[in-house]
């Protein structure tokens, strides 16, 4: 089937620049978000502009979703998106886990419409530069049609078809990048409080076995300058951490290590707020060793 136009749902810091990349890729894009200075912004870029979510179901034929929390991603496509009488397909780019997946999948499938999970990693540059990781999981016929859109986003792996797949693979990864920030956190302020230059101690450990994606991009770029700016917010690092544990231990998956991640984000999440910079996460632990790690 060839998809004329698609619907773009969700225009925030990461949903904003995917939806440009559509449109610079010269495809007609229908959009909507609640947040009018972002819908706005997208409009201004060439979309046209939706009156609901229902509403761009009613225009497109294949409709991505780019929301913040599993519960929104769910009322808004099986109450509002789904409901419209030309979508085909709903593509899920957000981190929603494989649990809400799975329930929506189900509810779609009475409507013939095709469910593909498939989260992103790769943050704001990685959606505006189309150099995401791109996880995908559902039918694979849904996904065949989808494959082509999602390479404008970055590269592109095909999990499965049970719905749900490509979320496992999204909350691993992004558990191992909380777990990252936190450890090296630890090292680095261990370090600083015998007397090392952070600047040296980042060097031996991005040439050694330690090196990791927090001691080579988060630190140099967020936490040296004291800027906490990464760009991910500590409340979603918190949502995508706590997913992931509680469906691990729903399938009999202990997460011993994964649990204290969740714990080190909650008192970050309480400390700093759920719009601060997950790096502050290194905040904590300055905190509580009474030092800084600055360059």
């Amino acid at each position: 089937m060839a998809i004329s136009t698609i619907g773009f749902i969700g225009l925030g810091r990461m949903g904003g620049p995917m939806s440009r990349r559509l449109l610079k890729a010269g495809l007609s894009v229908v959009a909507f978000d609640t947040n009018k200075d972002a819908e706005a912004s997208v409009g201004q870029a060439g979309a046209a502009v939706a009156t609901s979510a229902r509403d761009v179901g009613d225009r497109a034929d294949l409709v991505f979703i780019s929301l913040p929390t599993p519960d929104i991603v769910e009322r808004v496509v099986v109450g509002e998106a789904s409901q419209g009488g030309r979508v085909k397909t709903i593509v899920d780019l957000s981190t929603s886990g494989p649990g809400m997946a799975t329930r929506v999948a189900k509810a779609l499938e009475p409507l013939g419409v095709a469910w593909i999970d498939a989260p992103v990693s790769g943050g704001v540059a990685g959606a505006t530069n189309g150099t995401l990781a791109v996880m995908a999981s559902g039918s694979r016929a849904g996904f065949e049609r989808a494959e082509p859109l999602l390479k404008n986003f970055g590269k592109v792996f095909y999990v499965g078809e049970k719905a749900g797949l490509a979320q496992v693979a999204k909350l691993g990864n992004n558990l191992l990048a909380a777990a990252a920030m936190v450890i090296s956190s630890e090292a680095l302020v261990m370090g600083v409080k015998a007397g090392i230059d952070p600047r040296i101690m980042l060097d031996i450990i991005n040439a050694g076995s330690g090196r990791n994606s927090a001691t080579q991009d988060k630190f140099p770029r967020s936490i040296l300058p004291r800027s906490f700016d990464f760009g991910f917010a500590t409340g979603l690092s918190y949502k995508d951490v706590r997913l992931c544990v509680d469906e691990a231990e729903a399938m009999g998956v202990p997460m011993v290590v994964g649990g204290a991640v969740r714990q080190m984000l909650a008192v970050t999440n309480a400390k700093f707020g759920p719009t601060s910079d997950f790096t502050c996460i290194a905040r904590v632990v300055e905190e509580w060793a009474g030092v800084e790690v600055k360059g």
